[in-house]
C-alpha cells in the first residue's frame, strides 16, 4: 500500500516537487568537488616551498587558474545548498528564516565572486 497519491506515482515527484532537484544538485556538486579537491590537495603537497612567488606562477598556469576559479564556485554553491536545509529545518519563525536564506544567498555569492576574482587578478598579474 502506497501513501502516494496517483498524480505523484504517475510523475514520480514529491509533494512539494522540488525536493529531488535539490537532492541531485547537491550530489552532483558534492561529486564535482570530488576530483577538484584531490586536485588541490595534490597540487598543495607537490607545489614545493610554497612562497609567495612560487605559488603565484603556480595560480598563473592557465589550468590552475581554471580549476581553483571551479573549485571555489563549487565549494560556495554545495556549501550554500548544505546550509539551504538546515535554514529550512531548522529555524521555523518564517521571518527569521527568510532573513537567514538572503543572509546565506549574500554571503555565499560574495565569497564566490571574491574568490574568483583573486584567483583571476593573481593569474593575470602572475602572467604579466
Amino acid at each position: 500500500m502506497s501513501l502516494r497519491s496517483p498524480l505523484g506515482r504517475v510523475l514520480g515527484a514529491g509533494s512539494a516537487k522540488s525536493g529531488l532537484h535539490h537532492w541531485w544538485v547537491q550530489r552532483v556538486s558534492a561529486a564535482a568537488l570530488v576530483p577538484l579537491s584531490l586536485w588541490f590537495v595534490f597540487s598543495l603537497v607537490t607545489l614545493g616551498s610554497l612562497a609567495h612567488a612560487e605559488v603565484v606562477a603556480f595560480i598563473a598556469a592557465p589550468m590552475h587558474a581554471v580549476l581553483l576559479a571551479l573549485l571555489a564556485g563549487v565549494l560556495c554553491y554545495h556549501s550554500y545548498l548544505g546550509l539551504q536545509v538546515v535554514v529550512e529545518d531548522y529555524v521555523h519563525h518564517k521571518g527569521a528564516k527568510i532573513v537567514m536564506m538572503l543572509l546565506l544567498n549574500f554571503l555565499h555569492v560574495l565569497t564566490g565572486a571574491a574568490a574568483i576574482f583573486a584567483v583571476l587578478r593573481i593569474s593575470i598579474a602572475g602572467a604579466a
